[in-house]
This record gives C-alpha cells, sequence and structure tokens, in this order.
C-alpha cells in the first residue's frame, strides 16, 4: 500500500482530498503545516479523526514569515504587486513540505488543489470555476504529486462533505491572502513606514500626496483621494517617489511585456503562440511568447490592461499549463 502525505488546512478541499485518497487504497496520514493564524489545526485534527487516518502537526510559521511574509513586503517596497500563493506553493508546500517530512518515508504527497497531473505534466481541473494552475508554474517533482480534486465538481465535494459531517459548516471560501485576516492597508501600515511623495499626472503636474506608494496597484481608480477623476494608477516612480495618475486609459494598455525567472513545466521552443493569464481569476490572451537577445517576452495579440509587474503570467496550451514567468 502506497503512503501518501496529505497537507491538510480544516478546509473541505484538503479534507475531502484526504477521504478521496482513503477510499482509492492509499494509506493517508494527514499533515497540518502551521503557517500562520488563519489556518485552522482544530478542524484538520477533527477531520483526521472523522476519516480514521494519523495526523501530523509541522510548525513552518518561522519559515513561512521569512519566506513568504518578507517576500511580499520587500517585493511591496520595490514597487511591485507580488503574489505570495504562487511563491508559497513553490518554496513551503512543495519544498519545506517534503523536506521536513521526509522521516515518515512516503511515496507521495498531495494537497486539495485543483489541478491535474499526467505524465509529470499540469492540465486545468474539470471544474474550471476552480482552476488552480496559475498558482503552480513554479513547482517541481511531479512524479511525487498527487492532485485528487482534479477531476471532481466543487459542489458535489461540499456535498459529500456534509454527508461525513466534516466540521467545516457553515462554509464560506478562503481569503485571497491568508495571513492578511483583515485590510492589507492595516497590515501594510503595521509594517512598512509611512513615506508620502507626490501624485502627478502623466504631464507631471502634482495633484497631491500619497502616504506611500506600496498602497496602489497599477490600473487603481479607487482610494487614490483626488477630485475631479476617475484617474487611474498609470505607474508608481520608486526612484522619485512619485505616483502617476491619469485620466486616460489607454497609458494602462500594452501590446507586450517582459518576463524574467522563466519555469517550464513542459519546455517549449520559442516562438511559439500561447494563451497567458496575467492575473488569477483573468480570462487567458492569446498571444507570442519569443526571445530578443536573453530576454523573453510575451506579446499580446491585442493590447492588454494594467498588466502589473510583479505578478505571474502563466502559459497554456489547450488545457494544459506548460510553464510561466515573473512579468517586469
Amino acid at each position: 500500500m502506497s503512503k501518501v502525505l496529505l497537507a491538510m488546512s480544516g478546509g473541505i478541499d484538503s479534507g475531502m482530498a484526504a477521504s478521496i485518497l482513503k477510499d482509492q487504497g492509499y494509506d493517508v496520514i494527514g499533515v497540518f503545516m502551521r503557517l500562520n493564524s488563519c489556518s485552522d489545526e482544530t478542524k484538520a485534527r477533527k477531520i483526521a479523526k472523522t476519516l480514521n487516518i494519523d495526523f501530523k502537526v509541522i510548525d513552518l510559521r518561522k519559515d513561512f514569515k521569512k519566506l513568504i511574509i518578507n517576500y511580499f513586503l520587500e517585493e511591496l517596497k520595490k514597487g511591485n504587486t507580488p503574489n505570495p500563493c504562487v511563491v508559497c506553493n513553490e518554496l513551503i508546500k512543495f519544498k519545506l513540505f517534503i523536506e521536513k517530512t521526509k522521516k515518515l518515508n512516503s511515496d507521495f504527497i498531495a494537497t486539495g488543489h485543483y489541478a491535474t497531473i499526467k505524465n509529470k505534466r499540469i492540465f486545468k481541473p474539470k471544474d474550471s470555476s476552480k482552476d488552480q494552475t496559475y498558482f503552480l508554474w513554479r513547482i517541481n517533482n511531479l512524479d511525487k504529486i498527487l492532485f485528487p480534486l482534479g477531476d471532481k465538481l466543487k459542489k458535489d465535494l461540499i456535498a459529500e462533505a456534509q454527508k461525513k459531517k466534516f466540521p467545516v459548516f457553515p462554509y464560506k471560501e478562503s481569503q485571497e491572502i491568508c495571513f492578511i485576516p483583515g485590510s492589507i492597508e492595516d497590515f501594510l501600515k503595521k509594517r512598512i513606514k509611512s513615506k508620502k511623495g507626490n501624485i502627478i499626472d502623466e504631464k507631471g503636474r502634482v495633484l497631491g500626496i500619497h502616504n506611500g506608494l506600496w498602497f496602489y496597484t497599477i490600473g487603481q481608480r479607487k482610494g487614490i483621494g483626488l477630485s475631479g477623476g476617475p484617474y487611474y494608477v498609470i505607474k508608481k516612480d520608486i526612484k522619485n517617489n512619485s505616483l502617476i495618475v491619469s485620466k486616460n486609459e489607454k497609458f494602462l494598455i500594452q501590446k507586450e511585456v517582459k518576463l524574467k525567472n522563466i519555469n517550464w513545466i513542459n519546455k517549449q521552443k520559442l516562438p511559439i503562440k500561447i494563451k497567458a493569464k496575467i492575473r488569477y481569476g483573468q480570462k487567458e490572451v492569446s498571444g507570442i511568447l519569443l526571445k530578443k537577445g536573453k530576454t523573453i517576452i510575451l506579446r499580446f495579440n491585442k493590447g492588454e490592461r494594467a498588466i502589473t509587474p510583479g505578478q505571474s503570467a502563466v502559459f497554456y496550451k489547450g488545457k494544459e499549463m506548460i510553464g510561466g514567468g515573473i512579468i517586469i
């Protein structure tokens, strides 16, 4: 019987993943990773007890703070919009998790992600509304990973969890950034000093004062604090500590972007026509991935709005997620 270490969060997805694997004949051990105050160890433990599987706990709070929260804050200071879920999957859930549990001698690890692995390649799940492939472009060791929810629908899993009387109801979806339980602005104010600067328009005219560039993102319209708008954030000038805005949305449109830190799940020869997601929850857009000298360029068939440095551009061919890169 193959042994599987299942990362349990205390939610429906990981709980049902454990249940499915057990029904398939695996020896399942539930492992709870202590990462932040938003994780629910008590619920995870109760679900493991309900399923009659072994339950372990590993404390990764220091690692999470160092590798994820600090990364998040440093990227904001640089003027970027970070993607902590992508980095957490790479460094915590599919790296440290494996390293910290080596003594348990498992054959596989598993999570409750909605994705499918076939022949060391990653594909979209059956439930397109829950597709999480966007967050998985930097993981490796695919021959040792199981995604048991790839061929399931979330609504069916919720119904099954109710039948099993999992202690997760009333049910609500997990929040976007797991380590920020409240307002992101309040979170940042406690951790990054305010640094006031000018808000200027595209012609260099000073319109107002901002409290810190990290409170804004490209394309933002609300919360800028200017009258006579609407104004859109079109650029963050880190060198001069200036927030650049415009009433004209044309300044948000780009035909191409530069990428760095490319990781291939299924390596391709360039140039290649692809579909790409440039933020989670967005529809895929058509484009060409090509190389200019040593630089990788993603050129869109149509201009795309509010492309944000620091976010991930993830590449698709049909239902397969083939890789990704960081937008510069």
